[in-house]
């Protein structure tokens, strides 16, 4: 006899969140259009209030609706933002054997063709935020709490140079991998560690040299640049004993990350 496979029936509300997304494709709703009213949903697929509202919560919670109340309320189509989308990628990843060298050696391979990328769109918007990120990082901390925020500011300098690559596959993953960094790497807790401080120190002077770089047009000494500072940065943090944490990612780990200000800003769409 043939093994049997049990598939699962899908409930109303999973068929219908199923249904919402071809109706939202096929009709080719763009972000911060609207839905039809929960009754015209329940009317439209043929569903119960209590269907119509638990599909539209999954949506919610997979970041691809935004619903409000009041008389103007309802729910809007809306780009899925990439902490959420790294927030459920981690529920993969947290059942995943992953290490620092792990998460590096796919960073020296993406990292530098992102950096590459991004320098012939780069602003002078872009630049001065640039500038302004190595400033944050080059005095020395003075506590632990200035010592963490300055490693999330090398990060943040990464951010900008991702959010100016047209590459929207590439950004995605160069995307993840920092927020891999942010959210699960962690270091020795003492940031009065000498080797913190040379990871501070080679940060900002890499940095610095990418900056110029790129200020110049440079695009293959950026490629190059971003692969020694890579190379440096790995060797730095297993030097610190770094480890990758096993943990999921809460909302409240993604609200407190990053200010909305200084979230980098998306290449315009060519149309």
């Amino acid at each position: 006899m043939p093994p049997t496979t049990n598939f699962r029936t899908p409930k109303r509300g999973d068929a219908m969140v199923d249904e919402i997304k071809r109706w939202i494709a096929d009709n080719r709703i763009s972000p911060g259009g609207k839905l039809p009213k929960e009754s015209e949903l329940q009317e439209l697929f043929g569903v119960s209030k209590g269907t119509a509202r638990e599909a539209l919560k999954s949506l919610e919670v997979q970041g691809l609706v935004r619903v409000s109340t009041g008389p103007t309320g309802g729910a809007t189509v809306g780009e899925v933002p990439i902490e959420r989308a790294f927030q459920l990628l981690q529920n993969y990843l947290f059942f995943q054997k992953i290490d620092v060298a792990q998460i590096y050696a796919v960073r020296r391979v993406l990292e530098p063709e992102l950096a590459a990328g991004a320098v012939p769109h780069l602003t002078e918007a872009d630049f001065a935020a640039l500038e302004r990120s190595i400033d944050t990082c080059a005095p020395a901390p003075v506590s632990k709490a200035h010592a963490l925020e300055q490693r999330q500011e090398d990060l943040h300098f990464h951010d900008i140079l991702a959010g100016r690559n047209p590459n929207a596959l590439l950004r995605f993953f160069c995307e993840v991998i920092n927020h891999l960094l942010r959210h699960t790497l962690t270091l020795v807790d003492q940031p009065a560690h000498p080797g913190y401080r040379h990871l501070g120190d080679s940060n900002v002077a890499a940095h610095r040299r990418l900056l110029d770089a790129a200020r110049r047009g440079d695009v293959n000494k950026v490629r190059k640049l971003m692969v020694e500072h890579v190379d440096e940065v790995s060797r730095l943090v297993v030097e610190l004993s770094a480890t990758v944490r096993q943990r999921f990612v809460t909302d409240q780990d993604l609200q407190s990350r990053v200010a909305p200000e200084r979230r980098p800003a998306k290449p315009k769409r060519k149309t």
